[in-house]
């Protein structure tokens, strides 16, 4: 997928004004998930997505945090400066976008090693295709 696409599938989802704030939500909500999950699991989702998004799940670190949802939202909420509530759209907005984008393998994954509370109920991001 090539990063016009899925920053207008981000923008479109989340009713963003542009594509420069769809990749800002992006890259926060992706930092977050590359902060919280193993660096295998980013890599492979990296590899999934175009540049510069690639990038962010990229990071040199150690051992994925542990941290549930709200902890996740408020780290979503201090990278894009928005309210709690709108780091939650903002999350699944994100979500959304990447189990459209990934293999149906990849997106399962993703959402096993998320906090299990992260927006309510299990199947928080589905699949459309």
């Amino acid at each position: 997928m090539r990063l016009d696409e899925f920053l207008t599938r981000v923008r479109d989802l989340g009713e963003y004004h542009s594509d420069e704030e769809a990749e800002q939500v992006a890259t926060a909500v992706l930092r977050v998930i590359a902060s919280r999950v193993d660096p295998a699991e980013a890599a492979a989702l990296a590899a999934c997505l175009p540049a510069p998004l690639d990038d962010v799940l990229r990071t040199e670190r150690g051992r994925p945090e542990s941290f549930g949802g709200a902890e996740f939202l408020r780290r979503v909420d201090q990278q894009t400066g928005a309210r709690p509530r709108t780091a939650e759209w903002d999350t699944g907005t994100v979500l959304t976008a990447l189990a459209e984008a990934v293999p149906r393998e990849q997106a399962d994954s993703l959402l096993a090693q998320l906090p299990d509370d992260l927006l309510g109920s299990p199947g928080r991001a589905t699949r459309r295709r």
